[in-house]
């Protein structure tokens, strides 16, 4: 149902909709939202009436991929005339809306053109593409994503310094106190709220845990199918901001919303299994495999040039200063934090890697597809990993590219980023971030008001 190379009709096929409406009917739904992820990863698409769904076509204007996370848009010479996509619904993604007021559902879309082909600018679809590299090999990748987020007091005021809000007790949380239990139950309220909606919802949440900043938390998803978890993130985004809301809070995901505290994460753990369903990262001895350092060599090869994707704002490349769990550089080693790759210890059959490079910011499906990817390419390539590392990776030079700018040119110029995540995303999504990039330089901050302006 959800393979790239099946077309899509103008509409859901007669079994589709039947499956649709026979759920909706069964949970009493009254309205229907269908979305698709943009190049932010943030959901665009219509609200109808629960009746009316599948009744009709369903579209979108495809420039909505060129649309910058500021609703500007970037210049897309491979679509002046912004054609209207044909959405297809995914039965299998229909989950109730906990918050919403009135019952009411949601729903990821698929989306083609007239003549059924996929829309490659699609986020969805590029990870599709990249998983359909790996199931020509007879491969499947599986994925757990951590993603953290800070709690906030609500602002109106962007040139103001965010604050944590006030817990339980009323008091406002200043100090580090990473893993601390009675720092998280604090927020309680908030926290048995996210948990109730994303159960109503199916998101298969793990572990939650205080991190480094204040009113700071990461929380772990169970291991699965790419696509399913890129979307489960998509929905736990938008679930832990809408929680923060009914408490009185705002949550964000930007990559470091705070001077002088800890950056917030998006690490990708990953395996490969075979048809068998055994992992192709271990030898039959429980050794790591070639394919595992191939992997691994591939990482570190490719991800320069996928950086764009992994941090993908200006904002992104001040996490990469804290050194608080944000690497620096692209070295791996088994159970050691200050790298970029770590690789947890475990069994055999659970050995992965852990790509720590993305920030909570990113698009989720692009930073799978681009992990992946990139992982994709060692093993194919047969790429040698450097030596891992001894001691901190923080002691070791920065080797990331330091501002958006020279990821932009990185990315666009990559003929390895072409090559699996297709040619026209890659021009759209650097025309995009080329916009924003634009947009962020125009802005003269506090810091130069205050220092420079008379100074110099």
């Amino acid at each position: 149902m959800h393979a790239a190379s099946t077309p899509a009709k103008n509409r859901c096929n007669v079994s589709e909709e039947d499956r649709i409406q026979t759920w909706l009917k069964d949970n009493a739904i009254e309205d229907v939202e269908a979305f698709v992820p943009d190049m932010a990863g943030a959901a665009r698409g219509k609200v109808l009436p629960a009746d009316k769904f599948g009744s009709g076509e369903l579209k979108l204007p495809e420039g909505i991929f060129a649309q910058t996370v500021s609703g500007d848009y970037a210049t897309n010479k491979e679509n002046v005339e912004d054609r209207d996509m044909l959405l297809r619904p995914d039965p299998a993604t229909l989950r109730p809306v906990p918050w919403a007021s009135d019952p009411t559902a949601s729903v990821f879309v698929d989306c083609t053109r007239r003549d059924g082909t996929p829309v490659d600018t699609s986020p969805r679809q590029v990870l599709r593409n990249v998983l359909n590299l790996y199931a020509a090999k007879g491969w499947t990748p599986v994925v757990a994503p951590e993603v953290e987020f800070y709690l906030i007091n609500p602002h109106s005021d962007a040139n103001e310094e965010v604050e944590p809000p006030e817990g339980r007790l009323g008091w406002t949380e200043t100090s580090k106190q990473p893993y601390s239990i009675d720092s998280m139950n604090d927020y309680d309220p908030f926290i048995t709220e996210v948990y109730s909606y994303c159960e109503a919802q199916g998101i298969q949440i793990d572990t939650i845990s205080q991190e480094m900043g204040p009113a700071q938390f990461e929380l772990n998803f169970l291991h699965g199918n790419a696509i399913d978890l890129a979307d489960q993130v998509l929905l736990f985004k938008r679930t832990v901001r809408e929680a923060a809301i009914l408490h009185e809070m705002m949550a964000t995901f930007l990559a470091r919303p705070i001077s002088e505290e800890a950056g917030s994460a998006l690490h990708i753990h990953q395996s490969v299994v075979d048809d068998s369903g055994a992992n192709i990262f271990s030898n039959a001895d429980g050794s790591p495999s070639d394919l595992f350092m191939s992997y691994i060599g591939g990482l570190q090869k490719y991800m320069p040039e996928a950086l764009l994707v992994f941090a993908p704002y200006a904002n992104s490349y001040r996490r990469f200063l804290s050194y608080w769990s944000s690497p620096v550089n692209l070295g791996w080693a088994v159970d050691n934090r200050t790298v970029g790759l770590r690789v947890p210890d475990s069994e055999p059959e659970a050995r992965r890697v852990e790509n720590r490079l993305a920030g909570s910011d990113v698009n989720p499906y692009l930073a799978l597809a681009a992990s992946l990817a990139c992982g994709y390419l060692g093993m194919i390539e047969n790429v040698q990993p450097a030596a891992p590392i001894e001691g901190s990776a923080y002691d070791l030079p920065f080797s990331l590219h330091r501002f958006l700018y020279e990821a932009i040119d990185a990315f666009e110029d990559s003929t390895a980023m072409q090559s699996t995540l297709g040619i026209s995303f890659v021009k759209l999504y650097a025309a995009v971030k080329k916009v924003e990039c634009q947009e962020f330089q125009e802005i003269v901050t506090p810091w130069e008001r205050e220092v420079l302006m008379f100074n110099v």
